[in-house]
């Protein structure tokens, strides 16, 4: 039966609970390989060179195959060691139910953002930053004020601080979570410098 509304955060804790129990290692080395392995030979995808198909039919087949990839499959939860399962009617209701824009930033910053399909007169959005590496605590405001500063960037993607206060921002520790609250302050900073203080991050 087709979602009649958006899961929870208390929903989907609780369809996992109920999920299959599975240890990871089958899950990332059989299952997922498996499945994989079936689809494609199933729906006989094959780029050959080509890194993004543009044919319409293996388009369509690479959809179908991930369609069936993320029904089959499902989520898995490292932290439960479960797998949460849901229909293909709820795929296609989540889909439906999908925003059709995003607006980031503010003032004269703003970004919107749109789908774009294949030859799309939509420009698309530009987003700079180190997206996640590791950028010392010295470096930090110099490198996101570099991206902030290129006109043509339209959204921040912030890095991630390796130490804080010259302590190690280890996973799952207190300085983890101040290096995060420092990593907001020193990007709000870096916009700032830039003359960009809307930009979305």
């Amino acid at each position: 039966m087709a979602a009649t509304r958006p899961l929870t955060v208390i929903d989907t804790y609780e369809r996992f609970l109920k999920g299959k129990k599975v240890p990871e290692s089958e899950w990332d080395y059989t299952i997922i390989p498996q499945n994989l392995t079936a689809l494609k030979e199933k729906y006989k995808l094959d780029f050959g060179g080509m890194i993004i198909p543009e044919d319409n039919e293996v388009k369509n087949a690479l959809f179908q195959a991930g369609l069936e990839m993320l029904v089959e499959s499902g989520f898995y939860c490292q932290d439960l060691g479960r797998v949460m399962k849901f229909t293909e009617e709820e795929v296609w209701e989540g889909i439906k139910k999908t925003p059709k824009k995003l607006i980031l930033g503010e003032g004269r910053d703003i970004a919107r953002f749109y789908p774009r399909h294949g030859n799309s007169p939509v420009k698309p959005i530009i987003q700079g930053g180190p997206t996640g590496s590791p950028v010392s605590e010295e470096m930090f405001i110099k490198i996101m004020q570099s991206y902030a500063q290129e006109a043509v960037v339209d959204d921040l993607v912030d890095g991630v601080m390796d130490t804080v206060e010259g302590k190690k921002a280890k996973s799952g520790t207190p300085y983890e979570i101040r290096a995060t609250m420092q990593e907001l302050r020193m990007t709000k900073e870096a916009r700032t410098r830039a003359g960009r203080p809307g930009l979305g991050v």
